[in-house]
């Protein structure tokens, strides 16, 4: 049997593919080894100051309302108070017509008189069986009847005096008073109106003692209203002034609650001075009740709380992983052990070592550190380069390369 040799131009042909295979290997390699570092971003621990608030939002009210209705029922015929007047106690602000009422009174009088003649017959009456009773000429039944006709026309007299009182003072009420001093600060009728008083006495003015003194009904989670007592002080907003602060304080925790689409509030009022009159009432206020202020205190970046070192970091500083946030022990949740990363300050190359802390107040945006770090010290808020290196090039064979 005779073999047959490749040529020499194919025996060169034959090495290509493995060649290509090797180098493509070392080019994917040689990326995989060359992908960027991990950058972490640091800022150092600052001393400063730091306020802790609670946020609500309610409505601005004067401090004293009164709303001025009516007992009666009839046509508005004169209205002498309109809005944002101001009244005394004892001014007229309204007149009902008057009319039906002072008939009322004239048939009360007449009802009244009619009794009153009825009593003096049954008072001759009464005497007059008297003595025919002690001459013997009537039996006792008929005096003993005399005396209570008399006693009943007594009565009926009463009656009818209480009822011309009365239609005296409905015809009085004709006439609305000013219950205080103060000003009107809204009107619900005009001239020609008729009001209809049956059921409940409509109102027909609003007026407030004083508008210089305000008051907010502000309405605070049930997950907050633990940290607000009474003397705290509050800033505010108005949409009216958005770039001005108005201050207040806490004068009052309300116990009833407020529940609404299962969201629990309680009612916290805020006195508040309002000199200028700048603040109507109704407007809606933003209400920030300082709960804690300290000074000279350790703070960082709440961020620095939420960080997430990689694994093989992780393991090479503690052995295990740790997760940033959790805490170890029992006892309150400002106290727990909290978990950031440091970075010396010489040498940011070096990889953050983990270092627990305890937290004091925060702000939402900084967090007051009670232990575990000195100013100066630099703690990791961010990491890049984590996704490149997190998720390089998949090898050819099949799989992922995962690298730090």
């Amino acid at each position: 049997m005779t073999t047959i040799l490749p040529q020499p131009k194919v025996r060169r042909l034959l090495f290509l593919p493995p060649l290509a295979l090797g180098l493509g290997l070392v080019v994917w390699y040689w990326i995989c080894d060359n992908k960027p570092a991990l950058q972490f971003q640091t800022v150092p621990v600052s001393c400063g100051e730091l306020t802790q608030v609670v946020t609500g939002t309610g409505q601005i009210n004067p401090e004293e309302t009164v709303q001025v209705g009516c007992q009666l029922s009839g046509r508005i015929q004169k209205l002498c108070a309109d809005y944002n007047s101001p009244v005394r106690k004892g001014d007229v602000l309204a007149e009902i017509d008057p009319a039906s009422y002072e008939a009322l009174v004239h048939q009360a009088e007449g009802e009244l008189a009619s009794a009153k003649a009825a009593l003096e017959l049954s008072r001759l009456e009464a005497k007059r069986l008297e003595q025919l009773f002690l001459k013997e000429l009537v039996p006792k039944s008929e005096l003993d009847k005399s005396r209570a006709d008399l006693h009943q026309a007594e009565a009926t007299v009463q009656v009818k005096e209480a009822g011309l009182e009365k239609a005296k003072v409905d015809l009085a009420h004709c006439s609305i008073y000013a219950p205080m001093d103060g000003i009107v600060i809204s009107r619900n009728v005009d001239v020609g109106q008729t009001v209809a008083a049956s059921l409940s006495a409509p109102t027909l003015f609003l007026i407030a003692k004083d508008l210089t003194k305000m008051q907010i009904d502000c309405n605070i989670p049930e997950a907050d209203i633990g940290n607000v007592e009474v003397n705290q002080s509050a800033t505010f907003t108005v949409d009216a002034f958005p770039q001005r602060q108005f201050r207040g304080q806490v004068v009052q925790v309300r116990n009833a609650p407020t529940i609404l689409q299962n969201v629990v509030t309680y009612d916290c009022v805020v006195e508040v001075t309002n000199p200028d009159l700048k603040l109507k009432p109704g407007m809606t206020a933003n209400v920030s009740i300082v709960i804690a202020h300290c000074e000279n205190i350790l703070k960082i970046p709440n961020i620095a709380l939420r960080v997430t070192m990689p694994d093989t970091i992780q393991k090479k500083n503690t052995g295990a992983p740790t997760e940033p946030g959790k805490t170890q022990g029992k006892g309150k949740a400002n106290r727990k052990p909290h978990t950031v990363y440091v970075v010396p300050a010489s040498n940011i190359k070096v990889s953050p070592r983990p270092v627990q802390i305890k937290k004091g107040i925060t702000d939402g945006t900084e967090t007051e550190v009670t232990e575990g770090l000195a100013e100066g010290d630099r703690v990791v808020v961010g990491i890049s380069g984590l996704q490149a290196r997190a998720s390089g090039p998949s090898s050819p064979f099949g799989g992922g390369v995962r690298k730090y």
